[in-house]
């Protein structure tokens, strides 16, 4: 692209890319007068047109939207194309809503990451060996499933709390129970709490829950553990 940009029309485009990499709606004519203080509509749509005359944005059936090179979002991004009623029927139309990222189905994705699972003791929680488990570096919930590090080993289970200690249970009865005494409870380190899956199949999501800490209970803060 050959044609400069004015600092005004540079502004604008930098503003439409921010919306789009964070996952969000398309600005309305609103949200440009409400950023750059335009008194009519006029003045966005002049904006729009020079960025799209210059080759900034394409103009589309539906609206504006970037062109490939000018999308900070990744490639793999799925683009919001309208809406769809939940309720009675009504006319189908069609806009361009921005587009659904990494970040948008995974707000905390700096903090995310991805173990593969080996063996089927999760499999009750439709875990199998050769998923790639999701994991956020935040407390696990009681009862909630989570990655931790125990004498060296790591293992991937539902995490229970009393005050008998941890209680690491699989989602198979084929396997055991691992207990964790109080008075070792140093030497369990919390990895990471479970969000989702990814397998051949698809992406699933673990709905949210209220969490529970796990990383400050200790033997020396009894008032710190859940009632058994």
């Amino acid at each position: 692209m050959s044609q400069r940009l004015t600092e005004k029309q540079r502004a604008v485009l930098d503003f439409i890319a921010e919306r789009v990499e964070e996952g969000r709606e398309w600005p309305s004519y609103d949200d440009f007068k409400r950023e750059f203080g335009y008194k009519s509509s006029n003045s966005v749509t002049q904006n729009l047109k020079a960025l799209a005359k210059k080759g900034y944005l394409i103009k589309t059936q539906a609206g504006y939207q970037l062109p490939p090179e000018n999308r900070r979002e990744s490639e793999s991004a799925i683009p919001v194309l309208g809406e769809i009623t939940a309720g009675v029927l009504q006319e189908a139309v069609g806009a361009n809503l921005g587009n659904i990222t990494l970040g948008t189905i995974f707000p905390s994705l700096d903090r995310i990451f991805a173990l593969r699972v080996r063996g089927q003791s999760m499999i009750g929680a439709d875990i199998h060996d050769g998923d790639y488990v999701l994991l956020v570096d935040d407390d696990i919930p009681n009862g909630g499933i989570g990655a931790v590090l125990y004498d060296g080993e790591t293992s991937l289970k539902r995490v229970y709390m009393d005050y008998g200690g941890l209680r690491l249970e699989p989602a198979n009865p084929e396997f055991d129970d691992i207990r964790i005494d109080p008075d070792i409870f140093e030497e369990v380190k919390i990895l990471g709490r479970y969000i989702g899956h990814v397998n051949k199949q698809g992406l699933y999501r673990t709905p949210s829950t209220h969490q529970i800490s796990t990383r400050n209970y200790s033997p020396f803060k009894r008032d710190l553990w859940p009632s058994a």
